[in-house]
């Protein structure tokens, strides 16, 4: 990649400039539309814990990682991981902090049905979120749930997962099951997250569970599976519950962005797009449907010249294009970085075949100043992201966007500057879309807090609270960036150059130097207090701040 650097050196800095140019960071403060809805998310192997409590069965995320302890770069799991099964009324509280107006989490489905199926129901489970949900609830926090994020229950694994067309009955199944027993508080439901990485990383690669690394046919087969899955899904709650719910429900789908440097490799860009995500979103929301035009070609004619007797991208059957084309109430979006890309003689043979990457033949490539902080894990390309959501209004006429993920990853450290201006930057192009005319209704912070970062393990962090992974009691404290967020919530405003008091977030003053957490009251709390006693406020009142229990004034 050094020498790709080199000789890219001149023209690539030329390029930053002008997009910078194009896409300028805007310094007065802006307002984020009426009703825009801002919330956080997490999945439930990477917070949950318990992982064998109440009933619970296995996943391949805790097949994968007691199989081989070190398959994670720390050698550690989710079996506590940040223990919410049992600290959820502790995350409400953060999200109450925050002032969110939904928080994403997603159901563990070895949790609700320990065979897999739904012939035994475990109640354990289903009141540990239905105690979730309503303590949201409590507090005008909207659920959004995503039935599917990546935990498998294992013994549908050894039956062939999602390479098994079995399962889009398996899964129709199960998100039946959740509809029955939720949906009447659910309003927001995903179908499943991020389909390209559980069919890419997990089944034509080994970076995620199952970990099969079949390259070039079971990463497919993955692929047409889970389109018909996801589309059932959708019909069965559009027929069967939305007449009586009255919610919504759609995919979240992972789009990096992928751009060139160059006008001859603009075709090798837009080909980056179609196979990375245009796979999943072109099948869902063109007017034609079916998998991208570039992605069958190239499948196709590879597959011809390796010998196979018909391509290893599956085909759809008319009926099963018409069956999938329009199934997403919203654009579910997951985004992180940018990439550019170029194709050309020596990229011929520059990955193995048959596989995925062979099959679209590009190489991608970043700039070291894109990366800011310590981890290399995200990167800072807040041009990409204005360009990606430009592109999703003009490819599919503007369908409605909910951001369902977007984040920074850190090594840890309160004192977060870097993620402060991922995220300030990342919400100033969303803004700029929605002067376009992006018809974005929501942005969902990844995340809440630190968790399990599969593959990584807890050597990557990504949350606005710090998850102390040595306390017992997984203690959680607010970064600076929870500090900023919860300033863009309460104002519905994008100040670049707000800075915030880290040490006036609550009512109440925690000592984090207590192993107890002494929870001590401010003035602020007082005051608040007599508001609510009396239901008046009185500008000039002046709190007894010596004395306050929990029954005076009750």
């Amino acid at each position: 990649m050094a020498g790709l650097q080199l000789l890219f050196l001149l023209t690539a800095s030329l390029v930053i400039i002008e997009s910078k140019i194009i896409n300028e960071v805007r310094h007065e403060v802006r307002k984020f539309p009426d009703n825009f809805l801002f919330g956080t998310a997490t999945a439930s192997y990477q917070v949950e814990g318990a992982w064998d409590e109440d009933g619970k069965t296995e996943s391949i995320w805790d097949h994968v990682t007691h199989e081989n302890p070190c398959v994670t770069t720390d050698c550690l799991n989710g079996d506590i991981a940040d223990n919410s099964y049992h600290l959820y009324k502790r995350d409400v509280e953060m999200m109450r902090e925050l002032g969110l107006d939904h928080y994403r989490f997603s159901l563990s489905w070895p949790r609700i049905l320990p065979t897999s199926f739904p012939d035994k129901i475990n109640e354990a489970g289903v009141q540990y979120y239905n105690n979730l949900i309503d303590e949201m609830l409590k507090y005008n926090i909207k659920p959004m749930v995503t039935l599917y994020h990546w935990d498998l229950p294992q013994k549908l694994q050894e039956m062939g997962g999602w390479t098994n067309p079995n399962i889009i009955d398996w899964y129709s199944d199960y998100v039946r099951v959740a509809f029955e027993l939720f949906g009447d508080r659910v309003k927001h439901w995903i179908t499943i997250n991020e389909a390209h990485a559980v069919c890419y990383a997990g089944y034509g690669d080994n970076a995620l569970a199952p970990l099969l690394n079949i390259k070039g046919v079971a990463d497919y087969m993955c692929t047409k599976n889970l389109l018909l899955a996801h589309a059932k899904a959708y019909h069965i709650y559009d027929e069967e519950f939305r007449p009586t719910q009255g919610g919504s429900i759609f995919m979240s789908i992972i789009a990096q962005y992928y751009d060139t440097e160059h006008e001859e490799f603009a075709q090798a860009a837009e080909e980056a797009n179609d196979f990375s995500w245009g796979l999943y979103s072109h099948p869902i929301f063109s007017e034609t449907g079916d998998f991208p035009k570039s992605l069958k070609e190239r499948v196709a004619a590879k597959s011809a010249e390796q010998g196979f007797p018909r391509s290893r991208l599956p085909e759809f059957t008319q009926e099963e294009i018409d069956y999938i084309r329009g199934t997403s109430d919203y654009f579910g979006l997951n985004h992180y970085y940018t990439s550019f890309v170029y194709r050309n003689e020596s990229t011929m043979n520059y990955y193995e075949s048959p596989s995925f990457d062979d099959d679209l033949g590009v190489v991608m490539y970043t700039y070291d100043d894109w990366i800011i902080g310590e981890s290399d894990f995200t990167k800072f390309v807040p041009w990409g992201y204005y360009k990606l959501l430009t592109k999703i209004r003009e490819d599919y006429g503007n369908p409605p966007i909910i951001i369902t993920e977007n984040g920074f990853a850190s090594h840890g450290g309160l004192n977060d500057d870097d993620r402060i201006k991922y995220y300030r930057h990342h919400l100033s192009a969303v803004l700029d879309a929605i002067e376009d005319g992006s018809d974005i209704q929501g942005y969902t912070a990844w995340s809440l807090m630190d968790n399990f970062e599969w593959l990584r393990g807890y050597t990557e962090r990504f949350g606005l609270y710090e998850v102390d992974y040595e306390s017992p009691a997984r203690t959680r404290t607010p970064r600076k960036s929870a500090f900023v967020y919860k300033q863009i919530l309460r104002t519905r405003e994008l100040d670049m150059h707000y800075e915030p008091d880290t040490d006036r977030f609550g009512l109440y003053e925690v000592d984090y130097e207590s192993p107890e957490r002494t929870r001590t009251p401010r003035k602020s709390a007082f005051v608040y207090k007599q508001i609510l006693r009396t239901r008046e406020l009185d500008m000039h009142y002046e709190p007894d701040t010596d004395v306050m229990t929990i029954d005076e004034g009750h």
